[in-house]
């Protein structure tokens, strides 16, 4: 008697635990969204089956009649903290922090844990990854102690949901996620069906308790937040710890948030006694000199909505091999090559190409927006000529491969966080808008016009001489200007029928002899 064939019913189905994506066949890696090892057996398909309407838990109101107040923020003690989560911590919210090891999650969340209790609020801090009397040790060393901060080192979820039936806390801290497990699902702790499962047990906690929970996520190497893209949906903020281990600035960005704007950035500072929110950081990115250095400007950035001055350093040495070296630190390397470009063609500064060049940041920000473009350039045009920019200047637009300066977001507000800090001029694209009173400002279209804060004094080119030749006057000089032939700053290469392009260098070098300020 022949086999029988076995029907669709009977046979099983495979379905991608990130995405959805399900297939008759087991696939090593899913076409749906590029994930491996992601596709599981689940089963056979099941039938397809109506679910009766039952009884509503509330009847549905007008949205005018909901009251709002019960969704009202309350503060976490940390001022930082509040400023990324919209104003506080909401009632019910569930919130996911997520960083590198060492960055100083677990740091954090205690001192959130002790400033946010109170008689009224409990909080309880669950801990899998240590015991509880290491994490006293923490709480000595950075004074995080309360008569209300209960701690429990509990690796399953059913402890851990017995700790809220008995201490009833209005905030909830498990440091982390991907190591309690629950006994009821098979599987490790932090696999893709534990991570779930308990995440998913956490929020109804929440929800029905009214009660505010913090989880801590690992990130694997690549950044990403381990586990299920699903735990990313569930929550209701998602935030990313940054930082490099060997500075001590830390930042917390917003990724996702329900209850406020994501354009919001929280900085501290990480020391030993613990970590501390920085209401003005710009003080870290800046190096305080009497007297300028060649190499260095100044720029603002925006971290969110946050300006936050920081200062850009180059360094030309001659090179002693046939390629030079092109280091950086907390730039891009792309657009510091791209500004080495540019000054070579449109500004013909030569000796670029023929020398090692360094260049990094003060206080490990890390600038990758396009607006630090122009500052630096002109670090690299300093470093290279060997002149200090002027004193109390800030560069601040995007750098084209054309040479051209373009306009970039929140000129504004850089330059009023300037002005703040004492800065008295400033480079920025044309039409910057309302301008701070007492701060000049000059517009530049080209790097033409940006090089000629450059003063004109010792500048060499390929190791002797200057960019157009040796030793000229000083830029301003009444004899340099009518030596140029022509006076406005935007007319570089253009007036005598001469190529803008090939004669650009030598415009800014020789015939552009005046200074901006």
């Amino acid at each position: 008697m022949a086999a029988r064939t076995k029907s669709a019913k009977d046979r099983p189905s495979y379905r991608c635990t990130e995405c959805g994506w399900t297939a008759v066949k087991w696939l090593g890696r899913c076409p749906e969204c590029q994930a491996w090892g992601t596709v599981e057996e689940y089963g056979a398909a099941p039938a397809v089956r109506t679910t009766a309407a039952g009884r509503v838990s509330a009847p549905a109101l007008p949205i005018g009649q909901v009251d709002g107040r019960q969704a009202t923020a309350r503060t976490t003690g940390v001022p930082e903290l509040d400023r990324v989560l919209g104003g506080g911590l909401v009632p019910g919210a569930v919130v996911l922090l997520a960083g590198e090891p060492g960055v100083g999650k677990s740091t954090l969340l205690l001192d959130v844990a002790a400033k946010a209790a109170s008689p009224e609020h409990r909080t309880l801090y669950v801990t899998g990854e240590e015991s509880a009397s290491q994490v006293r040790l923490r709480a000595d060393r950075i004074h995080a102690l309360h008569d209300q901060l209960y701690l429990a080192a509990e690796t399953n979820l059913a402890s851990v949901l017995g700790h809220l039936d008995e201490v009833k806390p209005s905030l909830l801290i498990l440091d982390s996620v991907q190591t309690v497990a629950s006994p009821e699902i098979d599987g490790a702790p932090g696999g893709m069906a534990q991570v779930r499962e308990v995440a998913g047990a956490l929020i109804r906690a929440s929800k029905e308790r009214g009660m505010s929970t913090l989880l801590v996520g690992h990130v694997t190497k690549d950044g990403a937040i381990a586990g299920p893209r699903l735990l990313e949906h569930l929550v209701d903020v998602v935030l990313h710890f940054e930082g490099d281990r060997h500075a001590r600035l830390r930042l917390v960005r917003g990724v996702k948030n329900r209850y406020g704007t994501t354009d919001e950035v929280g900085c501290f500072e990480l020391h030993d006694e613990g970590i501390t929110g920085l209401a003005d950081p710009s003080g870290l990115f800046l190096t305080r000199r009497d007297e300028p250095v060649p190499g260095t400007c100044l720029t603002v950035t925006l971290e969110g909505r946050r300006p936050l001055v920081a200062e850009v350093q180059a360094l030309t040495v001659d090179s002693q091999i046939p390629s030079p070296r092109r280091t950086t630190s907390g730039l891009e390397t792309s657009r510091v090559s791209m500004m080495l470009a540019v000054l070579e063609q449109r500004g013909r500064i030569s000796a670029l190409g023929k020398r090692d060049i360094y260049s990094a940041t003060v206080g490990g920000v890390k600038l990758s927006e396009p607006a630090a473009d122009l500052a630096i350039a002109l670090a690299l045009a300093s470093a290279a000529s060997d002149t200090p920019l002027p004193k109390n200047l800030v560069a601040i637009g995007e750098v084209g491969l054309a040479g051209e300066v373009r306009r970039v977001t929140g000129v504004q507000r850089r330059l009023a966080e300037a002005h703040r800090l004492g800065f008295t001029h400033a480079l920025v694209p044309s039409d910057p808008g309302k301008v701070p009173a007492g701060m000049t400002v000059v517009e530049v279209a080209n790097m033409g016009d940006a090089l000629r804060v450059l003063p004109r004094g010792r500048r060499r080119s390929d190791g002797e001489g200057s960019a157009g030749g040796p030793e000229t006057a000083p830029w301003g000089t009444r004899e340099a200007t009518a030596r140029g032939g022509r006076g406005g700053a935007r007319d570089n290469g253009r007036g005598n029928g001469r190529d803008s392009s090939r004669d650009s260098g030598r415009d800014i070098a020789r015939d552009e002899d005046r200074e901006p300020f």
